[in-house]
């Protein structure tokens, strides 16, 4: 069978799909009528979180049966055409937890540490002075909203550092067998009561703008927040003014509601670190979320073929 890569995808991974006896087309970066002519006569696709995939090019493509994203999310996708016309859809959400996490780690201590501002410091010929002192992790409670793979990560980490970890997440009653020791709280009751407020959820009608003015207002002034989920889960206007004010100490961003944030006031606080939506893209995890992928596509096409 065919299967379309409009993504590149690990050596380990293109070498899996071609024993399995398919043919392996690389086409990285295919975008509307060109992604749509290329997908007559494929049978998989595989895709990036950039390649958008529309009613128009799922119904040209009779004989699709799998479109599978190296990555988290399917907001790219029509999925509601792909499941109507029997394409099954998945991505890869094993993959990136730990590597995400460990960024959510990273923005956190650069935020506490105040890394990025003592690194330019050095570099412009200065030293401390200037410098707000830095904070410890250890003995402050932690909030995560969402305690899912990545959230049950961060948690791991943030234990080690000390910290006291609270969850929340409406979709578990109970904690995972070995997490115990992280206690769950509602939104209401988390918000008042973290130091660091940590989002791990994806972007969804429900969560779309989940933290706004009135979560933020409910937050310790004191309090520092870290997205590296979605940037579409904040209110980036009411962050920017909880920030500006002093309602909120800091705040450090992997992601945005638009990418790249070009204009937001936010690139104008000091009190606030940025990353450009970098948190999974590491070596490790391309090359097991292109085995993730390829291991969905590989499973589809047989079952295709029984």
């Amino acid at each position: 069978m065919k299967i379309l890569a409009a993504t590149p995808l690990a050596p380990a991974a293109l070498a899996r799909l071609r024993s399995a006896g398919h043919e392996v087309v690389e086409r990285p970066g295919l975008e509307g009528r060109a992604l749509a002519e290329a997908l007559r006569g494929t049978h998989a696709l595989v895709i990036g979180g950039e390649t958008r995939v529309g009613e128009e090019a799922l119904r040209g493509a009779s004989a699709l049966r799998v479109v599978a994203r190296v990555g988290v999310g399917l907001d790219r996708v029509d999925v509601a055409a792909a499941r109507e016309l029997g394409i099954a859809v998945a991505d890869t959400p094993e993959a990136p937890a730990v590597a995400v996490a460990e960024h959510t780690i990273a923005l956190l201590l650069a935020l506490e540490r105040h890394l990025v501002r003592a690194d330019h410091a050095v570099r412009s010929g200065g030293w401390r002075e200037g410098l707000p002192p830095p904070r410890e992790l250890a003995g402050r409670s932690l909030g995560l909203v969402g305690f899912g793979r990545v959230g049950r990560e961060v948690a791991w980490r943030a234990r080690a550092f000390g910290m006291d970890v609270l969850w929340h997440d409406p979709l578990l009653d109970l904690a995972p067998a070995g997490y115990e020791w992280a206690r769950r709280a509602v939104l209401g009751e988390l918000l008042p009561r973290a130091d660091v407020l940590s989002l791990h959820v994806p972007l969804t009608r429900a969560t779309r703008g989940l933290i706004g003015a009135r979560e933020l207002a409910a937050m310790k002034s004191e309090a520092v927040l870290v997205n590296c989920a979605c940037g579409g889960v904040v209110d980036e206007d009411a962050l920017h003014a909880a920030l500006a004010r002093g309602a909120l100490r800091g705040a450090a961003l992997d992601v945005f509601a638009a990418e790249p944030p070009a204009g937001s006031p936010l690139l104008a606080l000091p009190n606030v670190v940025l990353t450009p939506h970098v948190a999974a893209r590491t070596i490790e995890v391309a090359r097991r979320a292109s085995l993730e992928a390829a291991g969905i596509v590989l499973e589809a096409l047989s079952r295709a073929r029984a």
